[in-house]
């Protein structure tokens, strides 16, 4: 039997490597169980999030930083799937592009990496705290208005690497990425979803693909967890409708509360909990609210509306002038 080659794009880090690796192997997996004719090759592409390093994320502007020139190449048919953090990905995708697969979602939360080993609560007066994210530093302003919070670009292992070498107290990182890396023995402490609500997706992978592709679709549809795939379908819808991307003081996360029924397969019936905030850049003003349904995309548009209502589109057309 013919193989067919799937041509794997990916960003050029070494965590997008490293997880790409860890899909592919899933895949194979998948495809010998199955008996599906299937190879993977990996196509390293560099993105304009990649290139630009030397201004925060919020001022390079535009939605899909880490993604568009992957989902060019895609819709150019020079690869044929892709596998993105989900958080890096726009809650509206190109026509022609879906996300075949949501994977079990890992550790959601973000990650303190402080020097001393120390938490979040226990830094001295004034640390000095590094992190690229206006999400994190709205919220961390809100908890500890005396930090110094100041950027810090470039992928984990660089990023630590800074840690130690330009004077930072502690990094704030996902700590998904970290342990996709087998680094968890860096973090300090995890910051709880109450002090730093997570970025959109944050913790769940997307493998995009084009929608007519059968053959491959019907393979990811075995990768897919039903679970994850819900709640972050409300999630996303959340931010579709604050028009929000990765670069704006927005963060959401919802969790799966089970009914009854057979989750794995599909089956299980359930009701998710939304949480979503905007908050406004210098931490003066956080915006939260949570809501329980069994619709993700309705109650990601609930949410937002209820954000909306007590001023969150201001606090973000602000952000982006």
């Amino acid at each position: 039997m013919t193989k067919r080659t799937i041509v794997v794009g990916t960003r050029q880090s070494q965590l997008a490597l490293t997880q790409t690796g860890q899909v592919i192997d899933a895949l194979e997996k998948l495809c010998a169980e199955h008996r599906l004719p299937f190879k993977f090759e990996i196509r390293k592409i560099m993105t304009k999030g990649d290139r630009i390093l030397d201004v925060t994320l919020s001022k390079v502007g535009g939605k899909g930083l880490f993604v568009k020139e992957i989902e060019q190449a895609m819709l150019d048919k020079e690869i044929d799937l892709a596998v993105h953090s989900m958080k890096d990905m726009p809650s509206e995708l190109p026509e022609g592009l879906i996300n075949g697969a949501i994977p079990q979602r890992v550790e959601p939360r973000d990650a303190l990496i402080s020097k001393e080993g120390l938490s979040l609560e226990e830094l001295p007066h004034g640390a000095k705290v590094g992190t690229s994210s206006l999400r994190r530093s709205s919220q961390l302003r809100a908890k500890r208005p005396d930090l110094q919070l100041e950027s810090i670009r470039g992928n984990i292992d660089s990023r630590l690497r800074k840690l130690e070498t330009e004077g930072f107290d502690a990094i704030i990182l996902a700590a998904a990425g970290l342990k996709r890396m087998g680094w968890e023995d860096r973090i300090s402490s995890l910051l709880p979803v109450d002090v730093c609500l997570p970025a959109v997706g944050q913790g769940a992978l997307g493998l995009e693909c084009r929608e007519d592709d059968a053959e491959l679709m019907a393979l990811l549809s075995l990768y897919n967890d039903h679970i994850t795939s819900l709640t972050v379908t409300a999630e996303r819808r959340f931010l579709a409708v604050l028009n929000g991307g990765c670069q704006v003081p927005i963060g959401a996360f919802a969790v799966w509360n089970e009914a009854a029924g057979d989750v794995a397969a599909g089956s299980g019936t359930g009701l998710i909990t939304l949480t979503g905030m905007v908050g406004a850049p210098d931490g003066s003003l956080i915006l939260k609210e949570s809501l329980t349904g069994d619709d993700p995309v309705q109650l990601g548009e609930d949410v937002a509306q209820k954000l909306i209502l007590q001023g969150a589109d201001r606090i973000l057309a602000a952000v982006r002038e």
